[in-house]
């Protein structure tokens, strides 16, 4: 079992930066795919960002595309977030998910994904 915790949220002014840190425990977090989703009040969960396993390829939203940078350092067994020019609606919950599978590729699919970290709030607002 793999267990996820995130941190990093907060209060941010539209225009700011923001990075999410997700932290990954047990399994080999080196052969998995990881992605960042979230999740705004009234709405369904929604793939934001994902990286294959190597870190080779990076997979994004086309709203947040050119906005957000997703990385990781397999050594820390950790996967970044980077929000560069956040906007009031990037504001939601945001979730990190893993994807136990191997593959050489990240899917963008809500149901590829099978461990879930709680979640850290991110509102964009004045």
């Amino acid at each position: 079992q793999v267990r996820l915790v995130e941190s990093g949220g907060c209060l941010v002014q539209p225009g700011g930066s923001l990075r999410l840190s997700c932290s990954a425990s047990g399994g080999t977090f080196s052969t998995y795919a990881m992605a960042w989703f979230r999740q705004a009040p009234g709405k369904e969960r929604e793939f934001v960002s994902a990286i294959s396993r190597s870190g080779v390829n990076e997979y994004y939203a086309d709203s947040v595309k050119d906005r957000f940078t997703i990385s990781r350092v397999n050594a820390e067994n950790t996967v970044y977030l980077q929000m560069d020019n956040l906007k009031a609606e990037d504001t939601a919950v945001y979730y990190c998910a893993v994807d136990v599978y191997v593959r050489d590729y990240a899917s963008a699919l809500l149901d590829a994904y099978n461990y879930w970290g709680q979640g850290t709030q991110v509102t964009g607002s004045s």
